[in-house]
């Protein structure tokens, strides 16, 4: 099977870019200009039940999400690769590692969710699994995330977004999947280089939620706060960003 993608640079340090549960590969915003392409060469997968693999079957697991970028970087003839994980794709890149260990350069989260279990109760429970059939909950998680400083119009832009460029039924399983896995057991001890970004009104996963999941599991790992910004650095701060991504990943 072919893995479509979107590709950015074609520098040497290969990157591959995966999205979070409301995006997809072309929704990384104004933060995809200001990346280096002589230096990286980045590729954006969609995940199957989004974007322009919205009709392609699957089980829409993160085990799934980790086979299909393992299977791209082999298309690609990329070996070894830095890995970047946006919100649910934070996680998704450390089951990557867990499964590819040795094909891993560097780990970049980005308002990351942990490879431990992220339980959900209460109103969240079901603001977030009401997500899936109803978009203005959709719209009142991203209004969340951000701070509420969001205008109206991006909450509604990036709703309609949401709800155009996923298929129901994988937008509620992975929802499933990315609160209920627990494998932080396997990659929990890593000595690779490791970067977490948080925006400072991210009010969901916060610099507080990393220091008991991420930089605990990983020793090497660095915490960067974002100022100005809540779970969507890459439309938020875009220019401020990417400069910070790429000054880690060239270390």
């Amino acid at each position: 099977m072919t893995i479509s993608h979107r590709l950015v640079g074609d520098g040497p340090h290969k990157v591959i870019a995966l999205h979070d549960w409301f995006g997809t590969a072309a929704g990384w915003g104004s933060f995809l200009d200001h990346l280096d392409g002589t230096e990286f060469g980045y590729a954006f997968l969609d995940y199957r039940g989004y974007g322009e693999r919205a009709d392609v079957p699957g089980e829409f697991t993160l085990a799934e999400i980790s086979a299909d970028t393992l299977a791209l970087a082999d298309q690609l003839g990329w070996e070894s690769f830095s890995l970047v994980g946006h919100s649910m794709g934070g996680k998704a890149v450390q089951r990557v590692l867990a499964d590819a260990p040795q094909r891993v350069r560097k780990l970049v989260g980005v308002a990351p969710v942990p490879a431990s279990a992220y339980p959900l109760e209460g109103e969240a429970y079901e603001l977030f699994h009401g997500a899936p059939a109803r978009p203005a909950n959709r719209r009142a998680i991203l209004d969340l995330v951000t701070g509420h400083r969001a205008t109206g119009v991006w909450l509604d832009s990036m709703t309609a977004r949401s709800v155009a460029h996923s298929r129901q039924e994988a937008f509620a399983a992975y929802l499933d999947d990315w609160t209920t896995q627990d494998f932080a057991a396997e990659i929990t001890g890593s000595d690779l280089p490791v970067k977490v970004f948080v925006g400072e009104h991210d009010l969901a996963l916060s610099a507080e939620a990393m220091q008991g999941t991420w930089l605990t599991h990983y020793p090497a790992a660095d915490l960067e706060v974002l100022p100005n910004s809540g779970h969507y650095p890459m439309h938020e701060v875009p220019i401020a960003f990417a400069t910070a991504l790429e000054a880690f990943l060239k270390d």
